[in-house]
């Protein structure tokens, strides 16, 4: 499905942390649906290597480009002689920049500064260089423990990683401000789910992981209270949509990227056990993180609506119905 009138075909494409859920996701939107675009994928593949906390620096992975056509590079956005290069090979008409360290729980402060920020910039620079209108991840985690429905301009980040992104957008307003030549877009992602999240390991979405655990046989494990806790879940093809419609934006800025509704955990699990045919329940343990948990997130879209010409196409249950089948394949190609 195409998201604008815009025709890719014969554009140069730029994506950052291409390997990843949703850049991987961006990849294949453009080589299905403009097959004549060049798309450069850029990413910091998975080595092994992990931060303190254990986790992996980089959840790129290349089952997710398995298919993929066009121009794959391994390579760091800190890397500032990769960026030259880039600048002097290519003449880039749009960059989506998703790469980030996008682990909440990292405490590497320095280099997620490094990473998220300085990077940004030294990208944004680069568009501007090349005339590309810039499109970026930023995230709902800038909201912190923020009232709903969270609202651009009402920010209250809890860790460094939230600080990053709330960073980044104000570099966007200051050259917004300036008058640059190119349209800047930072997409605040709420709470997203789909196919190509399950690389990102712990840190992907209930429904693949509670999906994964009904389909062992095993009783999804959530939090005492559940159906009170809420979050913005939103389909992959909604932030697909959002990034496409964010090339042609009525107005430069930073919007939300959620349905505008918020569903229970409790929701999930219901759903994922009536898709798979199941009847297994659900078992309560208590929630280690109040005190340091969200547990009610909205995305407030008004003005994403109205500059993006944005509207949500997925129901939570039309969302988990669509992506039932790759569960599926998953359980059976990569958790059996």
């Amino acid at each position: 499905m195409k998201y604008n009138d815009i025709d890719f075909n014969d554009k140069t494409i730029l994506i950052t942390g291409g390997a990843g859920f949703i850049g991987s996701n961006l990849a294949f939107y453009f080589q299905q649906n403009f097959p004549e675009a060049l798309v450069v994928v850029l990413d910091c593949f998975r080595s092994g290597e992990t931060f303190s906390n254990g986790n992996l620096k980089s959840f790129g992975h290349y089952k997710n480009l398995i298919g993929f056509s066009g121009v794959v590079i391994s390579g760091d956005i800190n890397d500032k002689k990769l960026l030259k290069k880039l600048e002097t090979e290519y003449k880039f008409d749009y960059i989506f920049h998703q790469a980030a360290i996008s682990d909440t729980t990292a405490n590497e402060q320095d280099l997620m500064i490094k990473t998220n920020v300085n990077a940004y910039e030294d990208l944004l620079q680069l568009a501007i260089k090349h005339n590309a209108n810039m499109i970026y991840a930023s995230s709902a985690a800038t909201y912190g423990d923020a009232p709903s429905p969270q609202t651009v301009g009402n920010e209250s980040p809890g860790n460094v990683y939230g600080f990053s992104k709330l960073m980044m957008d104000n570099i966007t307003y200051k050259y917004i401000q300036a008058g640059v030549n190119i349209s800047i877009v930072g997409l605040r992602y709420f709470n997203v789910y789909g196919p190509r999240e399950f690389f990102k390991n712990k840190t992907a979405s209930t429904v693949v992981q509670f999906g994964h655990q009904i389909l062992k046989g095993q009783v999804p494990k959530l939090f005492e209270g559940s159906d009170k806790i809420l979050r913005d879940f939103i389909y992959i093809e909604d932030v697909i949509q959002a990034n496409i419609k964010a090339t042609k934006p009525k107005k430069s800025g930073v919007y939300n990227v959620g349905t505008g509704k918020a569903r229970s955990f409790q929701d999930i699990a219901d759903i994922l056990q009536k898709e798979l045919g199941t009847a297994l329940g659900c078992e309560y343990i208590p929630n280690p993180y109040i005190g340091q948990y969200q547990f009610h997130t909205e995305a407030n879209i008004e003005t994403t609506i109205k500059n993006l010409n944005y509207k949500p196409n997925f129901e939570m249950e039309e969302g988990i119905k669509a992506y039932i089948p790759e569960i599926i394949r998953l359980f059976n190609t990569e958790v059996k």
